[in-house]
């Protein structure tokens, strides 16, 4: 990690556009990886992309359909509640779902970076832990709790074409919209900004 907190990925990647809720690429099930795709060139670029972009952006997470890629794939860089700091990558990745009896869920504010701007609160479980492969297709299990848990279950469900809007309730996700149309060119001028003064 640089000097000024910044991830070897961030600095190598490109800023890539980031897509909006009502592209197709973000309402669909997204293809798996295959052994065709771990280990190479393209796939470390497109993971530095995802962190540079994710950076940019000011985002926790980042799923490739939100750079128009179709894979399944995602990325993370956070705090969770306690301060500590996640970083990483999961391809393929499989959430686990526990038992509903021992389940907690939390509602908290949730956004998206495909929809810029607004912030609704979603229900979602306090743990989870999602099982995949890294980019050079070794098992990997990440567990997480709090806000990193929320992450892993966002991210995941964007691999299945699913938005946090569409876990709202008709009248909240259409204000969320009507925000999102309201906001959004002050969010996307702040990226940019941001990409600039990085020299993305």
């Amino acid at each position: 990690m640089g000097a000024d907190g910044l991830l070897p990925e961030v600095e190598r990647g490109a800023v890539r556009r980031i897509t909006v809720i009502g592209e197709d690429v973000l309402h669909r099930r997204l293809r798996a990886a295959t052994e065709a795709d771990f280990g190479t060139a393209d796939l470390d670029r497109l993971i530095d992309d995802m962190f540079a972009t994710n950076h940019v952006a000011h985002g926790a997470g980042l799923a490739a359909n939100q750079v128009d890629v179709d894979l399944q794939l995602f990325v993370w860089d956070m705090e969770d509640d306690w301060g500590v700091r996640h970083t990483g990558h999961v391809l393929n990745p499989v959430l686990d779902e526990e038992p509903v009896a021992t389940r907690r869920l939390v509602d908290e504010m949730e956004g998206c970076l495909s929809v810029p701007g607004p912030y609704k609160p979603v229900p979602r479980a306090d743990h989870a832990v999602v099982r995949g492969q890294d980019k050079d297709g070794n098992a990997i299990v990440v567990e997480g709790r709090g806000y990193f848990a929320r992450c892993l279950q966002h991210e995941t469900d964007h691999l299945h074409g699913r938005l946090y809007v569409d876990r709202l309730t008709r009248r909240d996700r259409r204000d969320a919209l009507r925000e999102m149309a309201e906001l959004r060119d002050g969010v996307l001028a702040r990226r940019a900004k941001t990409a600039e003064a990085l020299g993305k």
